[in-house]
């Protein structure tokens, strides 16, 4: 996801990331089983053992299994440093992560990052890349989400989270809320905004 948003504020507002650096951007190198590890770390044993896996080679992704359970896990990278393991269900898996699979076939080919931000915009304004039509929950829950914070200007270790569609909508569709650890919108206004949520850690016995 492009998730600059929620880099700026889980440091400014969340107060969830740290500063410290990430323990590593994506290997290529790495094992197929770190790969797919990594990957399904994004959501519950009972979601992700039954997603569909795609890895990242140098190529763009690559399905290494069908699912049974509509759910889709990968690694995402909103920025070339980050690292997001992410989770979608059926109906993110058949529209927003058309566009991320396109967004690393075309990193592979070289093409600049403005210049597939444009396409992507281009491809959802003529309806190669569709909006999620139906409400959704898409996992972010790894223990190894490493985001890009703007506001640090380095890539931050984030907090574990959810994410709901929320087609093009923005903050103020939630009241505009201010308060650390209310839900918000990341990708406000556009075709793959999202409410992000924050489910609170269990309190130490």
């Amino acid at each position: 996801m492009r998730l600059a948003r929620l880099g700026v504020i889980a440091l400014t507002l969340v107060g969830f990331c740290s500063g410290e650096a990430p323990k590593a951007t994506y290997d290529f190198a790495a094992s197929r089983e770190e790969k797919i590890r990594l990957a399904t770390s994004a959501a519950p044993p009972e979601i992700s053992d039954n997603a569909t896996v795609y890895i990242l080679d140098s190529t763009g992704y690559t399905k290494l299994r069908d699912g049974s359970n509509g759910f889709t896990c990968l690694v995402e990278r909103e920025y070339l440093q980050s690292l997001e393991p992410t989770c979608y269900d059926a109906e993110g898996s058949a529209t927003t992560l058309k566009a991320r699979l396109y967004q690393e076939e075309q990193r592979a080919k070289g093409r600049s990052e403005d210049e597939i931000a444009a396409a992507i915009a281009k491809g959802y304004k003529s309806g190669r890349f569709v909006a999620p039509r139906k409400p959704g929950i898409v996992y972010m829950m790894s223990d190894d989400n490493h985001i890009m914070s703007q506001a640090a200007n380095q890539v931050v270790h984030g907090p574990r989270h959810l994410m709901f569609y929320l087609p093009y909508g923005t903050d103020k569709d939630l009241g505009s809320p201010t308060t650390p650890g209310m839900p918000f919108v990341i990708h406000p206004g556009k075709p793959d905004a999202v409410i992000i949520v924050m489910p609170r850690e269990p309190k130490a016995k």
